[in-house]
């Protein structure tokens, strides 16, 4: 196998020749891959690179494609099961052919209809694509690079008593407290976080806002501007009822009191029994 050629990932190949149901692409050691019609861009001149994915078509053949997967080699992702035989299941990834993962490689048995959180890997004997939801194989186990109020890309994961359990960096376990949670989130949602714990032992717990100071003044600048676009008041002060802070502006009432009190360190609020006024 061509080591300089990526399967299951993004390559810049350079265009070879026409043909009537396609391009051929210089593959190099493993020849011309072909990139189908359907995917070939408007404008197009024998000789230039072009930007591909490559995979395996349904003969096992190398393809290239345009069409951008929901997921590469090597990444988490969370799929949907297209259709199920006696090998395993097939997952919608974006693409003509599904990815493949077999009844060895499940958690559970997957089911028609209902997503799950997958790894993307290529077997290195047949060099098959291929998924597993046995997905903590796969985690880095090194201690975590990051530091505290860091922000990074993170997946969420999986639901727990605690809170929800997200993949970092497409690399690290961590944990985002339910306590810390002040928007709604689903499984497989891809957002930004901020480390907010790195433990001794590797474990990492992550918040969605940043941490301590930044996200007071991050936050305070919300609310400035929530009062500018409110007749200059809020009727939320710093003994209002926490439930009521975290509908309004998600955040919890610890950050609000804070806010409140930068602001008015600032002089650009008053506080008053009925709540805050911006100072006209």
């Amino acid at each position: 196998m061509n080591d300089s050629l990526k399967i299951g990932d993004w390559n810049v190949l350079t265009i070879e020749r026409e043909v009537d149901f396609g391009l051929y692409l210089d593959g190099g050691e493993e020849g011309d891959i072909l990139l189908p019609s359907r995917y070939v861009p408007e404008k197009y001149s024998v000789g230039e690179e072009i930007r591909v994915f490559i995979y395996l078509d349904q003969d096992e053949r190398l393809i290239a494609t345009t069409q951008a997967p929901l997921c590469r080699v090597g990444e988490f992702a969370y799929l949907e099961c297209a259709w199920v035989n006696q090998y395993g299941a097939f997952l919608n990834w974006g693409l003509m052919k599904d990815l493949f993962c077999p009844f060895r490689e499940q958690r559970v048995r997957m089911e028609v209809g209902n997503r799950y959180m997958i790894y993307v890997y290529m077997d290195n004997e047949s060099y098959r694509l291929a998924a597993t939801s046995k997905i903590e194989r796969h985690l880095s186990k090194d201690f975590p690079p990051y530091s505290v109020g860091e922000e990074v890309g993170i997946l969420v994961w999986q639901k727990t008593n605690l809170g929800y359990k997200v993949i970092v960096e497409n690399a690290h376990e961590a944990l985002v407290y339910r306590d810390q949670i002040f928007k709604p989130i689903q499984i497989g949602e891809k957002m930004r976080g901020f480390i907010s714990n790195i433990r001794a032992d590797g474990k990492i717990d992550v918040m969605l806002q940043p941490v301590g100071r930044q996200m007071t003044e991050d936050f305070a600048e919300v609310l400035l501007d929530y009062l500018r676009q409110h007749n200059g008041f809020c009727e939320l002060g710093d003994k209002s009822d926490a439930e009521l802070i975290k509908q309004r502006f998600q955040v919890s009432k610890k950050t609000y009191k804070r806010a409140i009190g930068d602001l008015y360190k600032r002089r650009l609020i008053t506080i008053a029994d009925d709540g805050i006024h911006l100072v006209q």
